[in-house]
């Protein structure tokens, strides 16, 4: 009797028929997220429990969605191996760039005009920047492909680095020009009362609360994250080195680099959908009207605090600059 032997199945037959070994990035993600439209239920428990509604409700029912999400790629191609890598390299470089400037002593060579506005402008920034985080981690949370998730953690990972090397800057200022500044008031009290921070403020907490994947992610990285990026990144930036801080403006410039990225994918992930249905365009249209009044009134507020500073930057300014960053991502994204 003849013995057949079974051939053993390919390690990449995921991906179908592509004649091809698949590449590190589509090996780690490609249909890791099992559970996007599984009958009858994502997870196997009781349909009818509230996680499995859930996800029914805010990612399979929503209405950014498209026939196969699995076609999405990011434009960087990162495996959690190459980002730890890649962000291991630009942590190095923000090391050196804190030692040499406390070597310098230059944070001790502020002016107190300076220190104030860092007060007022930079110290409760730690509150919207973790709201950025918070809704990254929801949108990789919800999203229905392992391409997007990775993008969106990785994403949320780098807002936190931003957070933390905003607050060890925080307390740098405290140990040169008084303990107050890194006091827990000192950044809370103006995120929940100061009057340039309210518009910005209830425009990140009703994005907490914004369940639909799609609309979070639309939110978060075509409107708010643009808009807030601009501002933190590329004005207080502009206006530490017209006020002779050059210590923060490299350190914003860096976090630009992270931003960039962000923008990349974001926009490749619509450019995506809209080219598999192009109906999405105006599902997204939709959602952006209804929230850029309040994205705009939370650039506006923050605009106000740069004319506080000694060598000031125009308010208009800074908005102008949101606007078009906004704009330039939107462009990108709907062609």
């Amino acid at each position: 009797m003849a013995v057949t032997t079974r051939k053993p199945p390919k390690t990449w037959s995921l991906l179908g028929e592509v004649r091809r070994r698949p590449s590190v990035y589509e090996a780690t993600a490609a249909k890791f997220n099992y559970h996007f439209r599984r009958e009858p239920a994502p997870f196997e428990m009781d349909p009818t429990a509230a996680i499995n509604q859930w996800y029914l409700e805010h990612r399979e029912g929503s209405p950014f969605n498209v026939e196969d999400w699995e076609g999405f790629r990011d434009p960087a191609k990162l495996t959690y191996s190459d980002y730890v890598s890649t962000q291991h390299d630009r942590e190095t470089y923000l090391d050196l760039l804190i030692d040499h400037h406390e070597a310098a002593g230059s944070i001790a060579k502020l002016d107190k005009a300076w220190v104030d506005t860092l007060t007022a402008l930079l110290v409760p920034l730690r509150f919207p920047l973790h709201v950025l985080q918070m809704t990254g981690l929801y949108v990789a949370q919800m999203a229905p492909s392992a391409f997007i998730i990775n993008c969106s953690n990785f994403q949320a990972a780098d807002e936190m680095r931003r957070i933390q090397r905003l607050a060890y800057l925080t307390r740098l200022l405290a140990n040169e020009h008084g303990d107050t500044i890194a006091a827990t008031d000192t950044a809370r009290e103006p995120w929940q009362s100061g009057e340039a921070w309210q518009p910005l403020r209830e425009v990140s907490e009703r994005m907490l609360g914004v369940y639909d994947w799609g609309e979070a992610f639309v939110l978060l990285d075509l409107l708010l994250k643009p808009a807030l990026d601009s501002v933190v990144n590329d004005s207080l930036a502009s206006l530490a080195v017209a006020n002779g801080d050059e210590f923060l403006a490299l350190m914003l410039s860096e976090f630009q680099r992270d931003t960039a990225r962000h923008q990349a994918w974001a926009t490749a992930l619509v450019q995506y959908a809209v080219e598999q249905d192009p109906a999405l365009v105006d599902v997204i249209r939709g959602w952006m009207a209804s929230w850029e009044p309040l994205v705009d009134a939370a650039v506006a507020g923050l605009a106000d605090l740069f004319e506080a500073a000694a060598v000031p930057l125009s308010a208009a300014d800074v908005r102008e600059a949101a606007a078009q960053a906004r704009e330039r991502v939107l462009s990108a994204a709907i062609q």
